[in-house]
């Protein structure tokens, strides 16, 4: 094949890539884009929530007894989250019984009096949709494979993009003029498909890695072998107990005890697994996790990490996919990596719908020809 038959055949793929999934890569892109930023969006949105509050001075009883009241029949706290700096809100987590997994709530606390600022329901709200599309296009099940194989395409299409955009006859600087063509939107085109070509297929990897985990399991080595108990998925239809056999004070006071610190996070026990799990901040150091036997009040301190947690490669992938911890630069970049994918889609069907009009035009001017060439 010559360089010009592969350079319409990469063309052709390039062009069905982006009219076929337009219609999925634009939402996954925006919805991607928007999720970069979610605390910081999120803050925005809800001041109400995170803005204003004092330190959290108040025993975890207190807090506990404040969200039940907001609770309705049925509805049972299960995790309590109190914030180590001032400034952010007390959550408080309950479960609302249903078929398969339970509803999730969660209660936003005033640090200060306990107060509740405002009760969510955990599937409602802006950025839970934005959460669902983006991973499975609402879709259960089948959504996030079909995820992964956009992601799959787009990996293809920013490689032809690529492609593309390099001169045939002339030097490449060439490429880098803005009008290499009559019309805007093409020339847009050129140029934010080139400047979007590597962060695109960063993206595309990461996200086809995130969606297809057991395809790349192997790299991360032999995985330590499941604990006995149960599974993830069973554990997270598990309802915390209706009246546990001992109290949250006296559970957070042996948790206390074995670890002494500050309580930042408390978990209910529940009928699969029926311990309270507190985690307890030093004044140094990383917090201590200690379980709590609700029948007996027993405590346990979970052995100390020896080190710092294990980079795995899945981890490292959905860190750079989703940004976190990473500097402003290249969440900046994965912004515009979420957003001008949207706009490539939109400038691709312009520029096909012109082309065919002009192919038509065209055709329809020759057959006026032929007819007076015979008439």
């Amino acid at each position: 094949m010559t360089r010009i038959g592969l350079r319409n055949a990469w063309f052709q793929v390039h062009k069905w890539i982006g009219l076929i999934l337009a219609v999925l890569i634009i939402p996954i892109s925006v919805t991607g884009s928007a999720l970069i930023w979610h605390d910081q969006i999120d803050e925005w949105m809800h001041p109400a929530r995170h803005g204003g509050h004092g330190p959290a001075v108040l025993a975890p009883a207190a807090y506990a007894d404040a969200a039940r009241g907001a609770l309705a029949g049925g509805e049972r706290l299960s995790r309590l989250d109190i914030p180590a700096k001032p400034g952010e809100p007390v959550i408080a987590t309950a479960n609302r019984p249903g078929r398969g997994r339970p509803v999730r709530l969660s209660l936003y606390l005033d640090p200060s009096d306990a107060h509740v600022i405002e009760k969510v329901n955990g599937g409602e709200g802006l950025f839970p949709v934005i959460h669902v599309l983006h991973g499975s296009l609402m879709w259960p099940g089948a959504g996030r494979l079909i995820v992964g194989w956009v992601g799959v395409a787009m990996l293809l299409s920013s490689l032809t993009g690529l492609w593309l955009w390099w001169p045939v006859t002339s030097s490449v600087r060439r490429g880098f003029r803005w009008k290499r063509h009559p019309n805007f939107d093409t020339n847009l085109h050129h140029q934010l498909g080139f400047w979007i070509s590597v962060p695109l297929f960063v993206l595309s990897l990461t996200g086809v890695w995130i969606s297809f985990p057991p395809v790349f399991a192997g790299f991360d080595g032999p995985q330590p072998p499941r604990g006995p108990g149960p599974d993830r998925a069973a554990l997270m239809r598990a309802q915390p107990l209706a009246t546990p056999a001992i109290s949250l004070e006296v559970a957070v006071a042996r948790a206390v005890a074995a670890a002494p610190g500050k309580p930042v996070l408390i978990g209910w026990p529940t009928d699969l697994n029926p311990e309270w799990t507190v985690s307890v901040a030093p004044e140094k150091g990383r917090p201590a996790s200690v379980t709590v036997a609700d029948k007996d009040g027993t405590a346990k301190v979970a052995p100390a990490p020896a080190g710092p947690p294990r980079q795995t490669l899945a981890r490292t992938m959905r860190q750079i996919h989703d940004g976190s911890d990473l500097p402003f630069v290249w969440q900046l970049i994965l912004f515009l990596g979420g957003l001008l994918p949207a706009i490539l889609a939109v400038t691709g069907i312009i520029m096909w719908w012109r082309a065919r009009t002009w192919r038509g035009a065209l055709a329809e001017r020759k057959r006026a020809a032929a007819a007076r060439a015979a008439g």
